[in-house]
């Protein structure tokens, strides 16, 4: 070991556990290659080739983390978990505007690299991006003392899609009357982390009241963060969806209204969908009122389509799975003149 080396390390940055950590990712980031990735891991850009058959290619891209929902992966030890829910949440990002994956690149950042709990994280990401047919072509492994707290990982991702210029969903043609069909999140996704953990830290080991699957309350709190392509991917082609929102940080009112035209807000109706135990339990610990508790959290709703009236019943016949299991759409509302989004009493 150089003199150089050993000063390194001893300012807290290892060179080995990188080194360790490339050779441990390898194999499962080469995995995700597709015919259209040029250069991948180990370039100092990834290389990829757009595919053909498009006559007016639009690129969408997008960039987002996981939150502190890291911190809770952490206090159980379930890193991989935290790797796919990065990947499906920009995948269902980009969804929105109707694209295709593409390629992803990911982020991973800490004080101290452990390369087996790396190597996890990374793994999950790989996972996911095989499952939604896109290539992990790079990303970034950094160690930062002094940054990030002891024990603690940050990650973050950027995905690239591809959609048809002609079949972008933008909402211009929504209307009022327009009805709201939901997906289940099935919990928190990976956002309201910050206050969860607030009411509940400390509570991951006790079995959560009421949950559906007899579920502890960490084990609810890591429920993952489902893709929604599977499903809704049967339905573009189609032109069966006018407009979509995902329901992330700022919950049904704050994304909503993100994907309606000017002009146009909408009606939700609560009880129309099922609440997890684990938003109940929330709002309970926390004494949130109903106002506070939408705007932080999905309670329960993880996307959500514009459909017409009229096509409902199509749309229905042609979703696909969720997570592998036929989906489940709840008719929660419908579109308004106005702006923002009312919450209606069951």
């Amino acid at each position: 070991m150089t003199p150089e080396t050993s000063g390194y390390k001893e300012a807290g940055v290892d060179l080995a556990a990188a080194e360790e950590t490339m050779r441990r990712i390898e194999g499962a980031v080469a995995s995700t290659y597709t015919p259209q990735v040029l250069r991948g891991l180990g370039a100092f850009g990834g290389l990829f080739a757009l595919p053909a058959g498009y006559s007016e290619p639009v690129l969408v891209a997008s960039t987002d983390g996981v939150g502190t929902k890291t911190v809770v992966a952490a206090a159980l030890g379930r890193h991989a978990l935290i790797g796919s829910d990065l990947v499906n949440h920009c995948v269902n990002d980009i969804l929105v505007q109707g694209a295709t994956p593409l390629f992803f690149l990911d982020y991973v950042a800490a004080s101290r690299l452990e390369p087996a709990v790396v190597a996890e994280v990374v793994t999950g990401v790989a996972d996911a991006c095989r499952v939604a047919g896109m290539a992990l072509l790079g990303g970034e492994t950094a160690e930062m003392p002094g940054v990030y707290l002891p024990d603690q990982l940050d990650v973050a991702g950027t995905i690239v899609g591809v959609v048809e210029r002609s079949a972008v969903v933008d909402g211009s043609g929504v209307r009022a009357g327009d009805v709201l069909l939901a997906f289940e999140s099935g919990g928190l996704q990976t956002n309201g982390f910050s206050l969860a953990r607030h009411l509940l830290a400390g509570r991951y080991a006790e079995p959560l009241a009421g949950d559906e699957r007899g579920r502890t309350v960490g084990e609810a709190l890591l429920a993952p963060h489902l893709s929604f392509l599977p499903a809704v991917r049967p339905l573009l082609g189609a032109g069966l969806v006018k407009a979509m929102a995902h329901v992330t940080g700022g919950g049904l009112p704050g994304n909503l209204p993100r994907s309606l035209p000017p002009g146009l807000g909408a009606e939700v109706a609560l009880g129309s969908w099922p609440v997890p135990a684990v938003f109940t339990e929330l709002v309970r610990a926390g004494r949130l009122p109903e106002g506070e508790a939408f705007a932080a959290l999905n309670m329960g709703v993880g996307f959500v389509l514009v459909v017409a009236e009229g096509d409902v019943a199509e749309v229905r016949e042609r979703v696909g799975p969720v997570a592998g299991v036929p989906a489940r759409l709840h008719a929660i509302g419908r579109v308004r003149e106005g702006a923002g989004v009312a919450l209606i009493g069951a």
